[in-house]
């Protein structure tokens, strides 16, 4: 897929922002929906679709458990 979308789960990543959850969003929907910037009749999709799948990062990463990790 996106080779610079980076691992946001330990132990690639100890501290993970909103901002690191949005910025691979965004990667994510640039790269699905071929648009760098939508055109402003597509803003509006592309600007949703980010944002879902920001909180579906979130949720993923706040449930998944990674065996062997003490703490």
């Amino acid at each position: 897929m996106c080779r610079s979308i980076r691992t946001l789960r330990p132990p690639y990543a100890e501290i993970v922002t909103q901002d690191d959850m949005r910025a691979a969003a965004l990667q994510y929907v640039r790269k699905i929906s071929g648009f760098r910037q939508p055109a402003p009749h597509n803003a509006a999709a592309f600007d949703k679709a980010v944002e879902t799948i920001a909180a579906a990062t979130e949720e993923l990463l706040s449930t998944l458990e990674v065996k062997g990790r003490v703490g």
